[in-house]
């Protein structure tokens, strides 16, 4: 166990149950919870299944950022169930316009030493102040309003050691990417990073939140720096010292795992195409043609960053062969732009200014032209994800964005011959809370409006005595949660789960041939088992718990792969999916869409204390074959599986 680490103190004075042994299940208390709206509606039905009359948490914010082109009512039928059972439940609401969940909790509501849970991935995004703060499917958000202790699995804790400062052009963006390309997208389950050193000083807290929000693309449980006199500053600076605590890592703080960076050797870095793992220099795309820029998002829309794109670009036009959007990260940020002229210099230069929202993130609009280069601060890649079936997304800092706005192409910054801005932090943010709509005192009286497309969490059945199952769909490496439940045009239908099932794996879809759903579909009316299979890292991505509930809807009751990342593996047992591991690799290779796995007496197999299931695999020539599976589930996570899920465990 690390010891001496910032995480270790954080869990100390938030520890409820378990053991505090690396590897093994822990119980932590839950300080503060946010949802957003993509998330936050299934979030609050949760809540409200449990017959629950208020959040127990000390602070629990619901934030609209996700679903606000509102093309049709569905989306504003979620606002006005959030607003409405935030009021009753004794829930911050910040309404669509004040900004994007991360962002705006960081700058009013996040504080060091406490922890976050957050229904979105990139909630590690506060740990930028030194918050323990952790993406999580929306049931155990719910929970953890409930009071209850989330569980994880006692983590590793991985140092980064930081020396120097970050040369001009080379970005806080450029740290994580060079991280990515260090410890890559998976094998790093039930892990944290750590930064301490030299180096942090340099750094400031948006620029280290830039590092802990890409953090999540590393599959670590989250990210934290120390809260030092940088963080006071930032906190004083919007308003909020009195939240500041110190919270340091011991001189002699002992680590799984050290990694040292060494910030002024930094170069400008891209995320090619399409993981963000995929790392090479901007220096060996040089010349690459560029057709769309987009800079924001949760990742890189701090006031530092806006101004000084809209620095660079005072008196510039953008490149006539490319479109250039600025997604602010927050009213705050926008509205301080709009006041110093820098919003001005920004439309005169061409830019398109978009709401302060998730939107081209998520693939709500500003999707590529085909076979299109889009470069963009954002912290994920995966194809398909900006909307357009072919993409060629790279992520970048703001600084290398810039560079290829003014050029149309890629270009390291550091040759534009152009003197790069200081931007100074603001000794004061503009603050202004009036859209944040406080909890009520009383809420007696409150009256939760429900739409007519607003409706409740699916139940599931108990698993099996046995599992007579056909296997649905095999996928191969990466499978993102992007890939099990498209966003974009379909995000809308988050409140709708016999609707939104009709989409899962929808990117698998053979034209003519019986869609995933439908292949599901035939085989729980046959009354046999739905099985998906998988190879590494399955479930990577986002937080979005409807990649466990829709397949749950369909009749999934197992998922087989190599490895699954930690947030999708949790959803996959607070519903009622049995996930396994193939105790052989080569096992993975035996099997085809189409055949039968069995697995008899398995609720006595899970129950025994063994971790090795076994299991029969017969082809569709009728050859059979014996297969051995693995589980890594806690006795709980046992429970809740042979129940059905967490709701109908409790």
């Amino acid at each position: 166990m690390a010891k001496g680490t910032i995480i270790q103190k954080i869990i100390d004075a938030h520890y409820m149950a378990g053991d505090q042994t690396s590897g093994k299940p822990v119980g932590i208390r839950i300080d503060q919870t946010l949802t957003q709206d993509a998330t936050g509606t299934m979030v609050y039905l949760e809540f409200e299944a449990m017959k629950q009359e208020r959040t127990r948490a000390e602070l629990s914010v619901s934030y609209v950022d996700h679903n606000m082109l509102q093309n049709g009512p569905e989306n504003r039928n979620d606002h006005l169930y959030l607003q409405s059972v935030a009021q009753a439940k004794g829930i911050y609401f910040s309404p669509p316009g004040n900004g994007i969940c991360h962002q705006v909790h960081l700058e009013r509501f996040g504080e060091p030493g406490k922890t976050l849970l957050g229904s979105d991935s990139h909630t590690p995004t506060n740990g930028g102040l030194g918050m323990m703060a952790i993406g999580a499917g929306g049931l155990d958000v719910a929970m953890a309003m409930a009071g209850k202790p989330f569980l994880l699995s006692y983590p590793k804790v991985i140092g980064v050691k930081l020396h120097g400062g970050l040369a001009p052009w080379c970005s806080a963006k450029d740290l994580i990417l060079k991280l990515l390309s260090i410890l890559t997208t998976k094998g790093n389950v039930g892990s944290v990073v750590e930064y301490f050193g030299p180096g942090v000083a340099s750094l400031t807290v948006p620029q280290r939140a830039t590092v802990t929000n890409m953090g999540a693309e590393l599959g670590v449980t989250t990210s934290v720096f120390p809260s030092d006199t940088v963080t006071k500053k930032f906190l004083k600076a919007q308003g909020r010292g009195e939240k500041w605590i110190e919270l340091q890592a011991d001189d002699q703080a002992e680590y799984d795992q050290v990694i040292e960076v060494d910030l002024s050797t930094l170069q400008p870095l891209a995320a090619c195409p399409s993981s963000p793992d995929n790392i090479k220099s901007v220096a060996e795309l040089n010349g690459i043609d560029v057709g769309q820029i987009i800079i924001g998002s949760c990742t890189n829309s701090s006031y530092r960053d806006l101004a000084m794109v809209a620095t660079i670009l005072k008196e510039q036009r953008v490149n006539q062969n490319v479109t250039l959007a600025i997604s602010p990260g927050s009213r705050q940020v926008l509205e301080m732009l709009s006041r110093n002229g820098m919003l001005a210099d920004l439309i005169a230069s061409g830019a398109r200014v978009l709401e302060t929202g998730c939107g081209a993130c998520i693939g709500q609009g500003q999707s590529p032209a085909s076979n299109t280069v889009t470069v963009r601060t954002f912290n994920r890649n995966f194809a398909g994800r900006t909307g357009t079936k072919s993409d060629q997304a790279y992520l970048v800092s703001p600084e290398t964005a810039v560079a290829a706005a003014l050029t149309g192409k890629f270009i390291d910054p550091r040759e534009l011959g152009i003197a790069y801005p200081e931007i100074a932090e603001p000794e004061k943010f503009l603050i202004n809370d009036n859209l944040i709509i406080p909890p009520l005192q009383s809420t007696d009286k409150v009256e939760i409006i429900r739409k007519e497309t607003i409706g409740a969490p699916p139940e599931n059945t108990p698993l099996p005595e046995q599992i007579d199952g056909k296997v649905v769909i095999k996928v191969g490496n990466k499978i993102t949660t992007d890939h099990i439940m498209p966003a974009g045009i379909h995000l809308k239908l988050r409140s709708n789960i016999p609707a939104y099932s009709q989409v899962v794996f929808e990117c698998f879809n053979v034209p003519d041939q019986p869609t995933f759903a439908e292949r599901a579909g035939a085989i729980k009316a046959s009354g046999k088992h739905g099985i998906i299979v998988g190879r590494d890292s399955y479930g990577q991505g986002s937080s979005r718990e409807h990649a466990a509930i829709c397949p749950m809807f369909l009749g999934i009751k197992v998922v087989i792969a190599l490895t699954i990342e930690r947030i999708h593996m949790a959803n996959l047992i607070n519903f009622g999916i049995l996930p396994l591991f193939f105790a052989r690799d080569k096992d993975y290779e035996l099997i085809e869409q189409g055949d039968t796995i069995n697995i008899p007496c398995v609720r006595q197999q899970l129950t025994g204390g063994n971790k090795l299931l076994q299991a029969q695999l017969v082809k569709s020539d009728g050859t059979a074959l014996s297969l051995e599976l693995t589980h890594r589930m806690s006795d709980e996570d046992i429970a809740i599986v042979l129940a059905g899920g967490r709701l109908m465990h409790s």
